[in-house]
């Protein structure tokens, strides 16, 4: 029996501990989180025990870690589970900050300890299926990707305020995407990006809706458009071009039901949030990070792509600030 952990027991951190409980020989052991009440309800719900970070790492039967705490923990908590000898699950990103991203992922390599970051897109079935027919060489050789990710709305200015803004926030899953589709790195980056939605976020330093042009170091282009208001639903798209032809990856909706009447003809939405669209990869996605533990399979998902992705983040919060080209 694997016992672990979870730091964190707010909206994500429930999810992960609903589909660390389906995990055959994995027990939830503590929780742990500076609201006490929201603690002590999440372990109440799965029969752990409400610990504090010191007690989790101190005791020799926790093997896993799971960090879905506020942003702002995130290093310190890597570093701490590092040098306590865990396998450490910690939800995008590492750290708002390079260097300290940079120090979290030396202390995983120095530790030699499993460490995979929560970009759950890579285990969405419709994008790891682009990806599997990318590979089997479908549409010949990838030229272009285009990815288009728009939330429904925006979150408060108090969450604005403190998220790192929208490239390290909500553009690090798309970074990651660019990454993972095009296997591929990025030389030069472009930013632009305008308050559209609520002058508020403006106000607090940020953007609601940005665009991001990237080269890669083979040539391949990408451009990333995001927007804090899609009034049609959570939309999470994006299509390759290739030499032989594209690959699109669609949304997802509450069912495929298509209606044909003499008015119209009409589907379903898309999924409200990213917590329906991406129900199943944020199942896929722990189950794999468990059997990376057990089985040593390699993780899809490593510290340093998260790392990669906040040097991209980073680059275009500089391009956007500066109105420049960034290279890399």
């Amino acid at each position: 029996m694997i016992e672990a952990a979870l730091f964190g027991a707010g909206r994500i951190g429930k999810i992960h501990a609903a589909n660390l409980a389906r995990q055959p020989g994995v027990r939830l052991k503590y929780v742990a989180d500076v609201h006490a009440e929201s603690a002590q309800a999440l372990a109440q719900q799965h029969g752990a025990a409400v610990a504090s970070v010191e007690q989790a790492l101190a005791d020799p039967a926790v093997k896993a870690v799971l960090i879905a705490s506020s942003t702002d923990t995130h290093s310190d908590l890597i570093l701490r589970a590092a040098a306590a000898g865990k396998a450490i699950f910690c939800e995008k990103p590492v750290d708002l900050t390079l260097e300290r991203a940079r120090a979290a992922a030396a202390a995983v390599a120095s530790a030699g300890v499993l460490c995979m970051i929560g970009f759950q897109r890579r285990f969405d079935p419709t994008f790891a299926a682009v990806k599997a027919r990318l590979q089997a060489g479908e549409i010949g050789v990838p030229e272009v990707l285009t990815v288009t990710s728009r939330d429904p709305g925006a979150p408060p200015v108090s969450y604005i305020k403190v998220s790192g803004g929208i490239f390290k926030d909500m553009l690090i899953h798309d970074f990651d995407i660019f990454r993972w589709i095009l296997d591929d790195e990025a030389v030069s980056v472009y930013a632009t990006g305008s308050c559209l939605v609520d002058p508020a976020i403006g106000e607090a330093g940020d953007l609601d809706s940005a665009v991001v042009t990237i080269r890669t170091k083979r040539g391949r282009l990408c451009q990333i458009n995001a927007s804090r208001r899609a009034a049609y639903g959570y939309d999470q798209r994006f299509e390759i071009l290739g030499s032989e032809g594209m690959l699109q990856a669609g949304n997802h909706k509450p069912t495929e039901v298509v209606s044909h009447t003499a008015h119209s003809v009409s589907c379903d939405k898309p999924e409200n949030f990213f917590l329906e669209r991406y129900r199943a990869a944020y199942a896929d996605e722990i189950a794999h990070f468990f059997d990376a533990m057990i089985n040593g399979t390699p993780p899809r998902t490593t510290v340093q792509d998260g790392l990669k992705a906040l040097e991209l983040a980073e680059a275009a919060t500089t391009s956007w600030r500066e109105n420049r080209i960034v290279m890399l």
